[in-house]
């Protein structure tokens, strides 16, 4: 269904109903009276609906998609699985829906479940500029295996990643220019080369892909998540999302709020700032995130010195102007910040980044070009996360940032942000000359949907903890669960904030809102 049909309706009515909400002191249980104003009755004023209960597990599936084993290929691409684990593979058949040929064509999405089958299914979705979904919901399976003994564990590959149709379309130097460029360029000039690298990026891709373009995008995605709802025969879907994916949850809830089960946002982005406050925000955390790794290092005696914050600027700025060898590629100032980024995610790996920046400020680029791979080479069978990433993300924006603002910003961002504001930067300059979509993305505003846990991670490289929790403020049900602890998502990393979700996915129970789990 395309983006523009019954939109205002949708939107206007859980405005009104946010604007009622707010001049009553919350719904009351006693009936409606209605009084006499001289000869003219006044009619009571509307309650704002209540919110839904949380919905029942309901019965096992019952679905209609070819599943087939894949047990070795998971285990491998894991490096293992917990004994009796059963992996199965198939795929989802949906509408493309493409603005150019609405309600039209086929999109193919990749799916992967964890369980024998014919138990509840729980959909797990992450970032869409992360590792396909198959593959982390797989690690998440293998993560929280208490879920196992009522879930089967879905993961599906968003459109443009993954095995889904995948958007392999940008040309390898312009991925490697894109990735790699300069991590604190504030200079017009040097910016417009990155334009230029966009430009003919986005050119390529609209030659290979065509009308499936701009149907990559998170209002589509949530099409699909319904239809694989349909196929797997159950009347709600439950899921949980991590980081970015937690918008596509909320378009899913907006769009088919009767379909929505017990949800979980893990992360979740700010929904109250536009594309540039985002990126601001994102730049932001990973700053706030790198003073407690370099702290934990200092601790641990890493080899990363004293002074780990000056011992990686002077490896960033080294880089901007000599590439570290590496094999089969040179590594330069870009793909080092990009590797900070990715080994902050995990807590558990922050020894081995310390020991692959250390080795790069030795001239060593191997480590560091190893974490950042997947950004710019093929891993496996699956394409380099980009495309998908860089498709998606301006497919979802209406906002096109001119190249004066982006120079301004910059300036700016990498003088308060001097290691990842260079790069949270040119994530706008992406989609600098990319199509601009007909509608943003709805906001969360529905009240009557079930009770949503949204966590807050302290320590998120990817997502500030003050904008997830405005997340759980903007939804009328969202229930706040606050982790104290570092890296991106807290489910399978937080005993707490994993038995508070999994009380809520099993038994239904609620939890606290605003409660805290420490570090």
């Amino acid at each position: 269904m395309p983006r523009t049909s019954h939109r205002a309706g949708a939107v206007l009515l859980p405005l009104l109903l946010v604007v009622l909400a707010a001049c009553s002191a919350g719904p009351s249980d006693r009936p409606a009276v209605a009084f006499q104003d001289g000869d003219q009755q006044v009619a009571p004023a509307p309650q704002p609906p209540k919110p839904a209960p949380v919905p029942e597990l309901g019965g096992p599936s019952d679905d209609v998609l070819p599943w087939s084993d894949c047990t070795e290929q998971t285990r491998e691409e894991l490096g293992g699985l917990p004994p009796g684990t059963q992996v199965s593979c198939s795929h989802l058949l949906t509408t493309l829906d493409s603005p150019e040929a609405p309600e039209r064509g086929t999109a193919r999405n990749a799916l992967l479940r964890v369980g024998p089958g014919g138990r509840v299914p729980l959909v797990v979705v992450g970032d869409v500029g992360g590792e396909p979904g198959t593959t982390f919901a797989a690690r998440m399976a293998t993560q929280v295996p208490e879920l196992l003994g009522t879930f089967d564990i879905i993961g599906i590959d968003r459109r443009g990643t993954g095995e889904s149709d995948p958007a392999d379309c940008v040309p390898q130097l312009e991925r490697e220019n894109i990735v790699d460029f300069d991590a604190r360029a504030t200079d017009r000039a040097d910016l417009d080369r990155l334009l230029d690298s966009v430009l003919r990026a986005s050119q390529e891709c609209l030659l290979d892909l065509d009308e499936r373009l701009q149907a990559y995008d998170t209002w589509r995605a949530a099409s699909d998540l319904e239809e694989l709802r349909l196929d797997l025969g159950v009347p709600k879907l439950h899921a949980i999302g991590r980081g970015e994916a937690a918008r596509l949850l909320t378009t899913y809830a907006e769009r088919f709020p009767t379909s929505v089960g017990r949800v979980v946002l893990d992360g979740a982005p700010d929904p109250t700032r536009d594309t540039i406050g985002q990126e601001e925000l994102r730049a932001q955390s990973a700053e706030q995130v790198f003073d407690v790794f370099a702290a934990d290092c200092v601790a641990r005696g890493c080899p990363l010195g004293p002074d780990p914050r000056k011992a990686v600027s002077d490896l960033v700025e080294r880089t901007r102007h000599q590439r570290l060898p590496a094999p089969g590629t040179e590594v330069g100032s870009g793909r080092v910040v990009q590797a900070v980024l990715r080994g902050l995610s995990d807590r558990r790996s922050w020894p081995a980044l310390a020991d692959a920046l250390a080795a790069a400020d030795r001239g060593d680029g191997a480590g560091v070009a190893d974490l950042s791979a997947p950004l710019v080479t093929e891993q496996g069978g699956d394409p380099p996360w980009l495309d998908g990433d860089l498709i998606t993300s301006c497919n979802d924006t209406t906002l096109r940032v001119p190249p004066q603002r982006t120079g301004e910003l910059a300036a700016d961002w990498v003088s308060r942000f001097p290691l990842f504001g260079g790069v949270a930067v040119q994530r706008l300059v992406w989609c600098g000359s990319w199509p601009v979509p007909q509608q943003p993305l709805p906001a969360p505003r529905r009240p009557d949907l079930p009770p949503i846990p949204v966590i807050s991670t302290a320590n998120d490289p990817l997502v500030l903890a003050a904008g997830s929790e405005h997340m759980a403020d903007q939804l009328p049900t969202g229930v706040l669960v606050r982790w104290q602890g570092a890296g991106h998502g807290a489910i399978g990393r937080s005993a707490c904030a994993t038995g508070a979700v999994t009380r809520y996915l099993l038994q239904g129970t609620v939890p606290t809102d605003g409660m805290a789990c420490p570090e």
